[in-house]
């Protein structure tokens, strides 16, 4: 080995150094976090809007419209107020060189649950800078853990929700990887005892909350054998705690067969994952129900929480004058305890997306539009309820 690849070496090791005490650190802090919000004992819940880029405004601003509609009488006196909070877009990250500016994070942290549009994530080629995805700076910042996915389609018997750990594995450090030499680049994953504790623990909670009797835990660990296979072993010694429901576990390589093998995708329920694997894999999932414009995702922490799309922010969709087609229905979540206007929700949209089917969302002139889609959300949730 000559010098110069000795000293890059040296200069790799120094920085995977300070990569590990910063990780180490974080590992620390999580576990001493105990307490989750409890939203019955707040005077007011901030709910946050962040339309972000592209097709972002767009979706968000109708959500808000029907989530204002479900909660009139909430808002009226106070508990529920909605604040607008811009700088999320990709022109704003550049200018500040940062995936989430400062004001713009103490924003955020000034409010409850978070409703956010998709945003743009530079990548190679594309002559952006290299920044951080939004998504990943918000749900490290904000302590994110949990990214919950579901799923449906009555006439396939699949009724699927994901539960991806958001704040480790790969993307955790996904942006201090090291180009070595000219001739060598590596990358990072990692995972905690408290990361993979914790989201294995969620996971079978809404199992067992849920009457849910399988969870399957998702990994490569076969391969992947230190990070992957920590993840497998405390998932496995969670599951032990909950002996109603069935734990088994499956490489994330046939897993992705097996959701389009009709004799065995009806038998998963819920699922438990790293990161990386679960992004990929709620969006073959989401393909079966009508395609990742359809789904939505609840980003859960003990303190805070934010709903998004998981799709991107469809550039394409603006450049071509289609942002008004875009489907709003995955923000259309509850997490705030008002469970009787969330089933109303669950009900009309699978009445709208699933029985009548009287309006449908392409994303092109061949469907309705968001705005169009949003009444007829409203309209059959008052149909509902006389």
């Amino acid at each position: 080995m000559n010098e110069i690849d000795k000293k890059a070496i040296d200069e790799a090791v120094e920085k995977f150094r300070g990569l590990m005490e910063t990780q180490l650190e974080r590992a620390k802090r999580i576990k001493e976090d105990k307490e989750f919000t409890d939203y019955k004992n707040l005077d007011k819940i901030i709910i946050g809007i962040c339309g972000g880029d592209g097709i972002g405004p767009i979706i968000t601003k109708e959500s808000q419209r029907v989530l204002e509609f479900l909660l009139k009488d909430e808002v009226a006196s106070g508990k529920v107020e909605f604040k607008v909070i811009d700088g999320l877009t990709i022109e704003n990250r550049i200018k500040h060189l940062k995936a989430i500016p400062d004001d713009v994070l103490e924003e955020l942290k000034a409010c409850h649950v978070i409703l956010k549009g998709p945003t743009t994530t530079p990548h190679q080629g594309d002559g952006m800078p290299n920044i951080e995805s939004a998504n990943v700076a918000m749900r490290k910042a904000l302590d994110l853990f949990a990214n919950m996915r579901p799923v449906k389609v009555p006439e396939e018997g699949i009724d699927w929700t994901f539960f991806r750990e958001n704040t480790e594995g790969g993307y955790a450090v996904g942006s201090y990887g090291v180009n070595i030499t000219d001739d060598l680049a590596v990358d990072f994953t990692v995972a905690s005892e408290e990361g993979c504790e914790r989201i294995a623990r969620l996971a079978y909670e809404y199992a067992r909350n849920n009457k849910k009797e399988k969870v399957s835990i998702i990994t490569k660990a076969n391969i992947i054998k230190t990070t992957d296979g920590k993840f497998l072993n405390i998932a496995k010694k969670v599951g032990e705690e909950y002996p109603e429901i069935i734990t088994d576990d499956w490489f994330i390589d046939i897993t992705t067969a097996k959701l389009i093998d009709p004799a065995r995708r009806k038998d998963f329920k819920v699922f438990v994952l790293p990161n990386l694997y679960g992004d990929i894999i709620t969006d073959e999932a989401a393909e079966f129900q009508g395609g990742v414009g359809t789904a939505g995702s609840a980003n859960i922490g003990k303190k805070y929480a934010m709903f998004e799309a998981i799709h991107g922010s469809a550039p394409r969709m603006i450049t071509e004058g289609r942002g008004k087609y875009a489907d709003p229905c995955f923000m259309l979540l509850s997490h705030i305890g008002y469970q009787a206007q969330a089933d109303a929700l669950e009900k009309a949209l699978d009445k709208c997306m699933f029985e009548e089917k009287k309006l449908t969302i392409t994303g092109r002139d061949t469907g309705c539009t968001c705005e169009e889609f949003g009444n007829y959300v409203m309209d059959t949730i008052t149909s509902m309820n006389k």
